[in-house]
């Protein structure tokens, strides 16, 4: 793995870039070495750092035979904080920096990052996309997701409150977001205890401002209609049924989406062991489907 940094378009700093790349074969003493093949950037969603990825994007890379770019979005790890105009077009900025600096081509993104994604794809060039549990408003469908009482808790410091309208509101925890909110609150303090469950709680603040961007950016079928990159809208079998609702409303309306769904997969789905996903992804990329592969699988 490699760390470097990009500068942000908007000068507020730097993003923090991890690359990947595939066992290189053996040269030739003396011989010019290839020209590297254009990369795949990998966006993550909210309320993690890109580190829960790489496993991921190893994988991914070598199944590939291509550089897989993971970064870490604003507020988090060295890369720069949030701004005060924060908005999806600071994200869309983001990405396309990272793909101009790191020479890729395509596109792979999960939850609040298919959203970015695929916002960007309306505005930037990207020649492949593929989403995971895109966390898409269409038509005011998240609407209903959003707490107020989550940001007055992340307001008032009262993170594990937090959590728990968090986990509750978007269903993305598994059969846990079900518990109730007391239940939830008591997994918060004991979660804190452990590295991943205390950086989840210091970026509550950052999710807060993620979900507004993604409310304010509210779309409807008709504004994706332009879309020209060839995309692949993937979600979970095991997922919140709202993620693969949005995702074959677009497939239905726009020629260049395709929707599927990914049997006895979670929404964390990227963060998990296994390479169901992983080769599903590749194959869309190196354009190498199967018939039966664009078929809508329930």
């Amino acid at each position: 793995m490699e760390t470097w940094m990009v500068e942000t378009h908007d000068g507020g700093g730097q993003l923090e870039v991890h690359s990947f790349r595939p066992t290189a074969a053996a040269s030739i003493p003396g011989a010019q070495a290839p020209a590297e093949t254009a990369g795949v950037v990998l966006v993550h969603g909210t309320l993690v750092t890109d580190s829960l990825y790489w496993s991921f994007a190893r994988t991914l890379s070598v199944m590939l035979g291509r550089p897989v770019h993971s970064y870490n979005r604003r507020g988090r790890g060295n890369s720069a904080p949030q701004p005060a105009g924060y908005s999806v077009d600071t994200e869309i900025a983001d990405l396309q920096a990272v793909m101009e600096k790191s020479g890729s081509t395509d596109v792979v993104a999960h939850s609040f990052g298919g959203f970015v994604a695929l916002q960007a794809a309306r505005e930037i060039p990207i020649d492949r996309l593929v989403t995971y549990d895109a966390a898409v408003s269409l038509s005011g469908n998240l609407s209903s997701r959003w707490r107020p009482e989550l940001e007055e808790a992340v307001t008032a410091g009262q993170l594990d409150h937090a959590w728990a309208h968090l986990v509750q509101g978007l269903g993305t925890a598994g059969p846990i977001s079900y518990l109730p909110l007391r239940a939830l609150r008591t997994l918060s303090v004991l979660s804190a205890q452990t590295r991943l469950g205390l950086e989840m709680r210091s970026l509550l603040p950052t999710a807060v401002v993620e979900m507004r961007a993604v409310l304010d950016a509210d779309a409807h079928l008709h504004d994706f209609m332009k879309l020209s990159t060839p995309t692949l809208m993937l979600s979970g079998g095991w997922s919140p049924s709202y993620f693969g609702e949005t995702g074959r409303a677009l497939a239905g309306a726009v020629p260049a989406i395709e929707f599927a769904v990914v049997p006895r997969q979670f929404h964390e789905g990227p963060l998990r062991p296994g390479r169901r996903l992983a080769a599903r992804i590749a194959r869309f990329l190196s354009a190498n489907r199967l018939p039966e592969e664009r078929a809508d699988a329930t």
